[in-house]
């Protein structure tokens, strides 16, 4: 009895010290994932603004002017020319040709320019835009209840339907605010849902006060 008794309490043992090493995987595999999402972020971001100041580089490139119509050679004038006055037909030709090179120069030159501005434009409102994890982390402090990773994705992409997002994304989100402490991550069953820490939502008040007026 004493043997069988020892055999069970060992493994007991291990069976609960298996239990945590488990847990402590599964943390370290939901942190993990939470960083490489904010990362891949990140990334997605450095590459349009890459990509967006590739775009300005090869138009500020092309608004230098081609010398090409001082570099027409002019032919020769002829001979029965030679008494015409200085402003005659030769030096009126000579300008128009002039004339229409600076305006040919011109033309590509100014489209040019405007893809810059709007190349410029575009990249200062990408600037200004709120990652995703500032985005997900006003939308839990805005709400009163625990809201799962779908019910998050739902709302976001309706409040920003410039922005789409997908639900393993907000989730990885989700766990790595869950993991600085700027989360709360509760189950109800198989399902996971998630509150902000701090202060409740400004919805709260209103649910408060009908529960108040009941209760009277």
């Amino acid at each position: 009895m004493s043997e069988t008794a020892t055999t069970t309490e060992v493994a007991s043992q291990y069976a609960a010290q298996v239990a945590g090493d488990l847990e402590r995987n599964a943390q370290e595999q939901e942190r993990i994932g939470a960083d490489i999402a904010t990362l891949q972020e990140k990334l997605t971001v450095l590459q349009h603004d890459h990509s967006v100041l590739v775009n300005i580089q090869q138009a500020l490139a092309g608004t230098v002017p081609a010398p090409a119509a001082e570099s027409t050679p002019v032919p020769s004038p002829r001979k029965k020319a030679a008494a015409e006055p200085v402003g005659g037909r030769r030096s009126q030709a000579g300008k128009a040709t002039a004339s229409r090179g600076r305006a040919a120069a011109k033309k590509p030159a100014a489209k040019k320019t405007r893809a810059a501005k709007a190349a410029g434009k575009a990249a200062a409102v990408k600037s200004d835009a709120p990652t995703l994890v500032e985005l997900v982390r006003r939308h839990l402090a805005a709400q009163s209840e625990p809201r799962s990773a779908a019910e998050v994705t739902a709302g976001l992409n309706q409040a920003h339907p410039e922005r789409t997002v997908q639900t393993t994304v907000v989730r990885n989100t989700l766990e790595g605010l869950v993991a600085k402490q700027h989360a709360q991550r509760t189950k109800q069953g198989s399902s996971v849902y998630y509150t902000a820490t701090g202060a409740p939502g400004p919805v709260a008040a209103p649910e408060a006060a009908a529960r108040a007026e009941k209760s009277k």
